[in-house]
């Protein structure tokens, strides 16, 4: 029998860090260590830089927490003013949960203060209470960015920076902002860089944010999986027409369950929020980044709560959330690539001991994908789909009578199309063989809507295109007088 590992215990940083965090850790039930903290603690409560990675799920929040913590009480102690440590995340639901995890450590200690600042929340509020030199802020870099270039933000004493999902920071379009961040605050300062995927995003935030004897931490190395050991996962091959009837037999299925569904785009996540519950009367939640800060954050908190129900999602909840007992994570849309698979998943089997389950729904042209999965250490089985479906068809005629959804129907159809655009994998996710009739009969519409697909171009690209397709037009059109 092969010998179980050892786990570290709290208690052993004693004399490392202050008794209220111990105190903390015990009310909210951590006992042991995982290995992401028992390998991070002991180099970065010496002050020195980090690098980490590993498995999402892995404890990385009370890894950076601690020592940022610390770094605090020293500067209390030395008496030093103004705001003395940083946390950026690259959305406002993970900085929100960042910042609840990090009051319920510091529920022993009224004496250091923080801030939360992030967009869609009041900006006189945020600049109110940074003017007063909270020691913590967890924020968004945009937000962040723009209190920096205002006077009542006095950021000259920060001693620690806290970079959590570093790669997804740049991936948002946050680079600019990120860049101009870091060279406005003190060059002495511990810097500590998290993620659950390496790219070479967070290669350049080495160079840039960090001293050369950084420390490189990654827990997965000599895993032969990328995802946790509680997590069982498989994949499902179906006709373009029948995904959202086999999404509705799923959801009769785990009725009773706590389910995230992920989709491509945000109007295609709406749209099928709005079918099903209103159509099919199954228990939907919804969240996308179109929606109001208030929307998401009350969306978040009804999940969160629930014992049972479904939320209906983009990738905007596949970082970081510690939403408790969710029991599947279906992607309904495959992710943009690999990482972003390991991430969805991730939302499930969080924690020592939890255990959840994971199903990948792919079209017959999108199978390849399982074969760059097993390259990234990702192991799927097989599942068989059921036999029979209800037929949503006559429901979906009845809901497109409503112009206002068909119009979404419309949107939904385009959102899918468009998310073709960020897929790496040109040769799994390819438009070009992709029938677009199917496509829109699986969004209920009888014919494929007129949609302008700019096949392989990235955005900035988009004006090149069109001067070439006018030109190509145009050579035809000379063509043909000819």
């Amino acid at each position: 029998m092969e010998e179980q590992k050892i786990k570290t215990k709290f208690k052993i940083l004693k004399n490392k860090i202050s008794p209220f965090i111990l105190r903390s850790l015990k009310g909210m039930a951590f006992k042991h260590m995982t290995d992401i903290q028992a390998a991070v603690l002991p180099k970065a409560l010496q002050g020195l830089d980090v690098v980490a990675t590993a498995k999402t799920g892995s404890g990385k929040t009370i890894a950076f927490l601690i020592p940022a913590i610390e770094q605090v009480m020293k500067c209390t102690e030395e008496s030093i003013r103004g705001t003395q440590c940083i946390i950026i995340s690259p959305t406002r639901e993970l900085a929100m949960q960042t910042y609840s995890v990090m009051k319920e450590l510091l529920s022993g200690h009224e004496d250091i203060t923080s801030s939360l600042v992030i967009g869609g929340e009041s900006r006189k509020k945020q600049c109110s209470e940074l003017s007063r030199g909270v020691n913590i802020v967890v924020a968004t870099p945009g937000r962040l960015f723009d209190h920096m270039r205002t006077k009542e933000f006095d950021y000259r004493n920060v001693r620690c920076l806290v970079l959590d999902e570093a790669d997804k920071i740049f991936q948002y379009g946050f680079e600019e902002d990120l860049k101009q961040i870091i060279s406005r605050l003190p060059k002495n300062r511990q810097t500590m860089l998290f993620s659950a995927t390496h790219s070479e995003t967070t290669e350049a935030l080495i160079k840039s944010a960090m001293k050369e004897d950084v420390q490189i931490i990654n827990t997965d190395e000599d895993n032969v999986k990328a995802t946790v050991d509680g997590l069982k996962q498989g994949y499902v091959i179906i006709q373009t027409e029948l995904r959202m009837w086999w999404l509705h037999k799923l959801l009769k299925k785990t009725r009773k369950q706590k389910v995230m569904v992920f989709f491509s785009s945000c109007k295609s996540a709406e749209f099928h929020y709005k079918f099903f519950s209103n159509y099919c009367e199954a228990s939907v939640l919804c969240i996308h980044g179109k929606m109001s800060q208030g929307d998401r954050t009350e969306m978040i908190s009804n999940f969160y709560n629930a014992q049972k129900g479904a939320l209906f999602c983009t990738d905007l909840a596949a970082r970081g959330l510690d939403i408790p007992a969710v029991d599947w994570i279906v992607q309904f849309d495959p992710p943009s690539d690999t990482n972003e698979y390991v991430h969805r998943v991730g939302r499930t089997a969080r924690g020592l001991g939890a255990a959840g389950n994971a199903v990948l729904l792919l079209r017959p042209e999108e199978k390849e994908f399982i074969v760059h999965l097993e390259e990234a250490k990702v192991f799927l089985d097989k599942y068989e789909t059921w036999g029979n479906y209800s037929n949503l068809q006559p429901m979906l005629d009845e809901a497109l009578k409503n112009e206002h959804f068909r119009q979404l129907a419309i949107e939904a159809y385009e959102g899918y199309i468009r998310a073709f655009e960020v897929k790496k994998l040109k040769n799994v996710f390819n438009l070009l063989t992709m029938d677009l009739d199917a496509v829109a009969r699986s969004f209920g519409l009888k014919e494929k809507p007129d949609v302008d697909v700019r096949v392989g171009f990235s955005k900035k690209h988009r004006p090149r295109k069109r001067i070439a397709a006018m030109l190509a037009d145009a050579a035809t059109t000379k063509r043909g007088k000819r």
